[in-house]
């Protein structure tokens, strides 16, 4: 009997590590999808704009 309330308890605890282990990457799975959607709204904003493209300075132009 003792035995089997060991292993409730270790199992408890697990659950309980393992439950703010998944609360932790939900809050920050739902940050990043906030930044996913602000970057996704500024792009389509520049690119209504005329202005999406990037230039990088040791890209050859397309011409080359």
């Amino acid at each position: 009997m003792q035995h089997l309330e060991e292993q409730i308890a270790h199992l408890t605890r697990t659950l309980e590590e393992l439950n703010a282990v998944v609360t932790r990457q939900q809050d920050e799975i739902d940050l990043l999808t906030r930044r996913v959607e602000m970057l996704m709204r500024r792009e389509g904003e520049r690119a209504q704009e005329g202005s999406g493209g990037v230039v990088f300075g040791d890209e050859r132009p397309p011409h080359y």
